[in-house]
């Protein structure tokens, strides 16, 4: 056993993003062999936990999942930090480097509340503060109401339970991780378009730390981060922000990727559809999909994307 570890990684203190850094810890141990004791779990309380009683957009974005794990990765406290992959800045610090995707898990919603969309009843309150879920649903049924709720897995589920909003949408995938396999309905991502880069697992180290990169390549899960490229990539392209109401679904195999997007006006009363098939690693062919989507939208989608700053 290791006298001290090998390497420290930085996670959320929430049950899920805990559950996420154990599930990281386990590929490391069993890809090199190691004993638990040799990866330690640092948890940090991130500023997106702290404030659950506003959008996002409202007090900083992603990056109030991001902020204090990246601090610490700068300054040396840890070595890696692990993230959900959907809640990373598009533009990352270049003295971070994303090391790692995991293999990635279900990239479907569930639907809590009702067996299908179709069944809830009309004038139903939909908990959700994602655009995209917010927009997606507005476009299939414009006399549902949506009401904000934020908040870990078990917060939405008490929530919901509580009568504050009548269904709600949760990811497939944290809902698996934390042993909740039977909760809520399972939506189709190809009628139901998930967010980009839902259901990955990321692993940031510093750029110029050779060795943590090394030990991180050996859990990294090259169709699963080829996707989550493309559809940052895409991000890119867009503009999109925590605010954009940006849809995307990635299928690979034999080296190639078939990106399905959707962007929305936040009311849902415009959607705009496309697709496109590349070879993995090809950072041209979500930009060029960007573009055509934009090029197609009315400035009633357009006014919500514009350039990263």
């Amino acid at each position: 056993m290791p006298a001290q570890p090998l390497i420290r990684l930085g996670t959320r203190r929430s049950p899920l993003a805990m559950a996420q850094a154990h599930e990281a810890r386990a590929r490391l141990c069993a890809a090199h062999g190691w004993d638990e004791s040799a990866v330690e779990l640092v948890p940090v309380v991130a500023s997106g936990d702290r404030i659950q009683d506003r959008p996002l957009a409202e007090i900083g974005g992603k990056a109030l999942w991001t902020r204090e794990l990246d601090q610490w990765l700068v300054e040396g406290r840890i070595d890696g930090a692990v993230h959900s992959m959907k809640d990373v800045e598009t533009l990352r610090p270049e003295e971070i480097a994303i090391a790692a995707i995991l293999p990635r898990a279900d990239k479907a919603d569930r639907l809590l509340g009702a067996q299908a969309i179709s069944d809830i009843p009309a004038g139903a309150r939909i908990g959700t503060s994602a655009p995209r879920r917010a927009a997606q649903l507005l476009h299939l049924r414009p006399d549902l109401a949506v009401v904000g709720i934020r908040g870990n897995v078990a917060t939405r589920m008490a929530k919901l339970e509580a009568g504050e909003a009548d269904a709600t949408f949760l990811a497939a995938a944290g809902l698996d991780r934390l042993g909740e396999d039977s909760v809520g309905v399972r939506l189709d991502p190809a009628e139901w378009l998930p967010a980009p880069a839902q259901a990955a697992i990321g692993i940031e180290c510093r750029s110029g730390d050779a060795q943590t990169r090394a030990m991180l390549a050996a859990i990294d899960d090259a169709p699963s981060h080829a996707e989550v490229a493309a559809e940052r990539r895409l991000l890119e392209g867009l503009g999109g922000s925590c605010s954009s109401p940006i849809a995307a679904l990635s299928r690979s195999g034999d080296g190639r990727i078939a990106l399905t997007a959707a962007i929305f006006s936040p009311d849902g009363t415009v959607r705009i559809d496309g697709e496109a098939e590349f070879a993995a690693g090809d950072d041209a062919a979500p930009l060029a999909l960007a573009r055509d989507l934009l090029a197609r939208a009315p400035e009633a989608v357009t006014e919500h994307f514009g350039p990263i700053s």
